[in-house]
């Protein structure tokens, strides 16, 4: 067996490893299963490859993305190592020849995408090939509610039972959640050496700004390093072509990068890349992973991430050749509102959604940060040795003042409401604005009210940002995004400890133009969100457009109104007596967690609006089910019967017998009628 000191050297043409991978590298050749969490650009892909060169048998690499497993073969061959790849993008000639390579005993390490997986007659050609080692690339894809999910990689641990050797999994993302998922889909739960290398790359310069004019900040970030090869990372496409075309027009050479693109126009790009020094490209988050460009010199975020994690793979893609790298990230109270609205109204069940919150509330933390952002980011995977220098916030420390008064202002309101309302009723509250809802509720009688009237609407929004980045106070979920009081806010609200707000986010905000009108007030958001979903979900099934079930009018009234039965959901605007029965209980289940059960005949009355009626001659029956004394024999009408009471609603005792017959009148006649008379 060959010695991997002697192979780094004369393979790879390294004199010694990198800090963490020789031991990594031995786990690996003595058969050992592995986890290694590496920081990007610490050398990952070299403790499996040179592992491949020692042990016996083919090493099958699982690998997300076709262009990086075309790179490390291309670069694999370059160096003399016998490796290829099956994918959809090799030519016949290359097909042919790994296939021969296989058959000779030859190829050392085969790459493949986790799809292949799943095609017939792969775990029996895989078998045939004698595989000693399985290497798992970018290992946090098995996450299934991670940023990355692919769901073929959850074939892999079948995999490794069937074929019966050892595994070696390596990511350079993974909070300890995603570590336990990864051990127990790909090791069966199973605890495997281990190897946490660290996630701190310190020759990346970390740098976050509110948005202000951001077209201009990225512009004016490009600006100061023009001929530098860089990534912009934008929410949406159209942004994507519109930011390139703005880079292109300062004199940058620039072009965007989207899902939407044609597949050849997207390699295009991929490649003029990596091959061009000095171009910039604008993308959403399908351009990147994969991307082995060493002198990447600056990654720009013009909107923010969607998690912390996300976020900091994306900056990871800077520098990997180890020197200086810088960042900028913006952000906005829309890009919280936008990334809020993706949670809840994705497909993921509630624990996870709530769990991508706490991810969100991680990276505002970050954004809002009082100190050190690299002390906060490593703090997140659980590193507390960290030194730094080398953010915007080290360099500049930030104006800070005491905002304690603020603070219990605000949490006294959300306490004295029930935690039960979003920001934007709070901040009426505290500022004394009178609106409907205050009055409705009678909230300005509450102590809190007017209290807040040294800040305007802006600035108490920018508190309470800060306050959910500090993690004093969190949407809930449960309650669509009323803001809940964490425990680490209690010390702060009986005067026990204090709290500084960073003084230039209020101010810059109380100076900028004002945001566009939401569709629906803070608050009611996440139900808003909630209800989208549910009613793309329905139109999915349906296979209609989603304005067929009910359009964004009728969703926003029932978002604002909230009813909480099947009569009040009929007055609605927009709800008719189809739609009622058909989609009344499934949006009723997104408002109150459970939908009510009535009966067939209860029902069809709440589009004509007799339910109330019937309710009532339902009540009056069961008081008098035994007679007025309660010693006769039981007696009750039907259900059908009781709604063709509350429907045709007789005047008089002859039109009451006429439907209910003489025993039933006599029983329960006048009391129905005093009923009717009183709706």
């Amino acid at each position: 067996m060959a010695n991997a000191g002697t192979l780094l050297r004369d393979v790879f043409g390294f004199d010694a490893f990198r800090s963490g991978q020789e031991e990594i590298v031995n786990a690996v050749v003595e058969g050992q299963n592995t986890l290694a969490i590496m920081p990007t650009g610490g050398g990952k892909s070299l403790c499996f490859q040179l592992p491949a060169l020692v042990r016996e048998g083919v090493t099958v690499v699982i690998s997300p993305l076709i262009a990086l497993m075309r790179d490390q073969v291309r670069g694999l061959t370059e160096a003399g190592v016998a490796a290829g790849a099956l994918t959809s993008g090799n030519t016949e000639e290359e097909t042919n020849a790994v296939w021969q390579a296989l058959e000779d005993r030859s190829l050392k390490l085969l790459y493949m995408a986790p799809e292949r997986l799943s095609a017939g007659g792969t775990l029996n050609m895989l078998r045939r090939i004698g595989v000693g080692l399985i290497a798992v690339d970018e290992a946090h894809c098995v996450s299934q509610w991670g940023h990355d999910f692919r769901p073929d990689y959850l074939r892999i641990g079948e995999l490794r039972q069937s074929l019966n050797v050892p595994l070696a999994a390596f990511t350079a993302t993974a909070d300890e959640e995603t570590r336990d998922e990864i051990v127990e889909k790909l090791f069966g739960g199973v605890n495997p050496s281990t190897f946490l290398r660290g996630f701190d790359r310190p020759n990346i310069h970390l740098a976050f700004a509110a948005k202000d004019s951001p077209r201009r900040q990225i512009l004016d970030f490009a600006a100061a390093r023009k001929g530098q090869s860089g990534i912009v990372y934008c929410g949406t496409r159209n942004k994507t072509e519109t930011l390139a075309k703005a880079l292109s027009e300062a004199g940058h050479l620039a072009c965007h990068y989207h899902g939407g693109m044609d597949p050849e126009e997207r390699r295009v790009i991929e490649g003029r890349f990596k091959q061009e020094d000095g171009l910039i490209v604008v993308a959403t988050i399908a351009f990147g992973m994969g991307v082995d460009k060493p002198d990447i010199r600056w990654v720009a975020h013009a909107d923010l991430p969607k998690s912390i994690e996300a976020y900091y793979q994306e900056i990871g893609r800077a520098g990997r050749d180890g020197g200086p790298a810088e960042t900028l990230t913006l952000f906005g109270a829309d890009d919280i509102r936008f990334r809020r609205t993706q949670i809840d109204e994705g497909l993921a069940p509630p624990e996870r959604r709530m769990a991508d919150h706490a991810r969100l509330n991680a990276l505002l933390g970050l954004a809002e940060a009082l100190k050190c952002r690299r002390e906060n980011l490593l703090g997140y995977f659980g590193e507390s040795d960290v030194t730094c220098g080398h953010c915007d916030l080290c360099d500049t420390p930030p104006d800070v003042f005491d905002g304690t008064t603020a603070v219990r202002k605000a949490l006294s309101a959300i306490l004295r409401t029930g935690e039960y309302f979003g920001s934007g009723h709070l901040i009426d509250i505290l500022r004394g604005t009178e609106t409907e809802k205050v009055l409705a509720r009678g909230h300005q009688e509450l102590p809190t009210f007017g209290v807040g009237k040294e800040y305007d609407k802006r600035q108490w929004q920018a508190v309470f940002r800060q306050m959910m980045g500090h993690d004093l106070v969190r949407p809930d979920r449960e309650r669509y995004g009323a803001l809940r009081m964490t425990e680490a806010a209690r010390p702060i609200l009986r005067d026990e400890a204090k709290i500084e707000l960073r003084r230039d986010s209020i101010a810059r905000v109380a100076s900028t133009r004002p945001a566009a009108k939401a569709m629906v007030r803070d608050e009611d958001a996440p139900l808003l969100s909630a209800l989208k979903a549910k009613r793309r979900a329905l139109a999915e099934a349906a296979r209609v457009p989603p304005y067929i079930i009910f359009n964004d009018r009728t969703l926003i009234e029932i978002a604002e109104t909230r009813p909480t039965n099947l009569d009040q959901f009929a007055q609605i605007n927009g709800v008719g007596a189809k739609k009622l029965e058909r989609y009344g209980d499934a949006f009723l289940e997104v408002i109150a967690g459970e939908a009510e059960h009535l009966h067939p005949s209860r029902r069809k009355l709440a589009s004509t609006g007799d339910g109330a009626v019937y309710d009532m001659l339902l009540e009056v029956q069961a008081d008098l089910c035994r007679g007025i004394n309660g010693a006769d024999k039981p007696m009750s009408c039907s259900a059908a019967l009781l709604a063709k009471v509350a429907r045709q609603k007789p005047t008089d005792e002859v039109g009451m017998t006429r439907i209910l017959g003489d025993k039933k009148n006599e029983r329960f006649g006048r009391a129905f009628l005093d009923v009717l008379a009183k709706a």
